[in-house]
């Protein structure tokens, strides 16, 4: 049986017990037949093809109706997630254009701060007893400087640009030891409850920046509920997927341990949930609050390579949820805290001390002095390695992270370690984005004291630098 087209479709098959039954006759008739079933098979084939054709042309007409019925709805969903993507990325880079203008300020205004601060130290220690009032001229003048200094770290923290040491950490084990002091810090009219997951996993944080968070958001809960109510620490395990990173383009896809802190005050309208990161931003009556709180929180948890997020309604009250990411080795236990070391120093242990700001280096060497060691002193990269190069004996190189010269202390770090590599180094800053923190963490084996920092902190961070093995 062949088709119009030549195309063999089949066989009929005739056979009978005896021989010589089927003659010419037969065959021409087997033939004939043939044919026309080759025929009849053709227009059914072609039947049905015309049929799917015709189910097929009307599939497409229902679709394209069912498509022009939605359209309007689509594209205007389409634009409004375009819309909000675009209100994203450029509430993302705002942040980051503001992170990067405060982080140098935060530069120059610890250095103004250290000199402020430690010369005060300075004076406090060496007033007379029977001076009361220029001891407590001096005591008020110390706090509000600490206080100006507590605001810089804050703006730091915002900026991303402050130095965090992270080690791997217990959630639940920080949130319920934090839970006491957040007991103290509200007041009487507010429970404070913790519900903390099962298995929750580790994380890779600053302990103390994250003790900092969780209290600056349950301040924050204190003054959203005036008249009282109840806050909610909760920690578990969480997972974050392609389609919320699709909506928060910041944000990567993956595991996280999310801490919640939940309570039942005033909330928030939409503008100021939008608002709430920013800077210097707040809703609270002047005096009241700086608006530095949940920027500094903002900061800290992005410096993490976390998320944060906030979910509020007016008269229902405010959840803010940190998502801080899983680590990979579970097994990692963080170091034994050591006692801190004696802060004397020994007369033949020798300091070089390396900072361009004079006043600093002025007040640093007094210190240290002060402290029993013997300083030598200078104000850049190059001075500093002629030095190394003369003095037959240094211990601990003191140095600034941002120097002027082409050389910063991290390079004069290496080149004086190639000098004499038993030289121990401690570096100090009140703003270092690059040369010894990369990806918000110090280096390894790094030693750091930030900007501005008192008498009795460089006391024990040198003592205990010296001290290490």
């Amino acid at each position: 049986m062949i088709s119009r087209t030549g195309e063999v479709l089949g066989g009929l098959f005739f056979g009978h017990a005896k021989t010589g039954v089927f003659n010419e006759r037969s065959e021409r008739g087997l033939s004939g037949l043939a044919a026309e079933a080759a025929v009849a098979i053709d227009n059914v084939r072609l039947s049905q093809a015309m049929q799917r054709e015709i189910n097929e042309r009307k599939r497409a007409q229902e679709a394209l109706v069912e498509l022009n019925a939605t359209l309007e709805k689509q594209v205007t969903e389409r634009t409004e997630q375009l819309r909000k993507n675009e209100e994203a990325l450029r509430q993302s880079q705002k942040m980051e254009a503001v992170g990067q203008l405060t982080g140098g300020v935060a530069h120059d205004f610890n250095n103004l701060l250290q000199v402020i601060i430690g010369n005060l130290d300075t004076i406090k220690r060496n007033l007379p007893e029977e001076s009361a009032r220029l001891q407590r001229a001096a005591k008020h003048a110390m706090n509000g400087a600490q206080r100006a200094a507590t605001l810089t770290q804050r703006l730091l923290a915002f900026s991303r640009r402050q130095p965090l040491d992270p080690k791997p950490l217990d959630v639940n084990a920080l949130v319920n030891g934090l839970s006491e002091m957040v007991h103290r810090t509200l007041s009487e009219t507010i429970s404070v409850e913790t519900v903390l997951g099962a298995g929750v996993w580790r994380v890779e944080v600053d302990p103390a920046e994250l003790e900092a968070a969780i209290i600056n958001l349950a301040v924050n809960a204190r003054d959203a509920m005036p008249n009282g109510g109840r806050l909610t620490i909760e920690t578990s395990n969480a997972h974050i997927d392609e389609a919320y990173v699709a909506a928060h383009s910041e944000v990567v896809p993956g595991q996280y341990v999310a801490i919640a802190v939940t309570d039942t005050g005033v909330g928030m309208e939409p503008k100021t949930i939008a608002q709430a990161f920013e800077p210097f931003f707040t809703t609270k009556a002047v005096g009241k609050g700086t608006g530095l709180g949940l920027s500094q929180v903002y900061g800290f948890v992005k410096q993490s390579g976390g998320h944060v997020k906030i979910y509020s309604e007016l008269g229902q009250g405010t959840t803010v949820k940190l998502y801080l990411p899983r680590i990979a080795a579970d097994g990692l236990r963080a170091e034994d805290s050591d006692l801190l070391p004696s802060p004397e120093g020994a007369q033949e242990e020798t300091i070089l001390v390396l900072e361009d700001d004079e006043d600093v280096r002025a007040y640093s060497v007094d210190t240290l002095r002060e402290l029993g060691y013997r300083v030598i002193e200078a104000h850049d990269g190059p001075a500093a390695l002629r030095l190394l190069e003369r003095e037959p004996r240094v211990d601990l190189l003191f140095t600034d992270v941002v120097l002027p010269g082409g050389l910063t202390g991290a390079q004069v770090a290496a080149q004086a370690k190639t000098l004499r590599p038993a030289l121990k180094v401690l570096f100090t800053t009140g703003y270092a984005r690059n040369a010894i923190i990369h990806h918000g963490r110090l280096d390894k084996g790094v030693q750091l004291i930030v900007k501005p920092f008192s008498f009795s902190e460089l006391a024990a961070k040198v003592r205990d630098v010296l001290d290490a093995k």
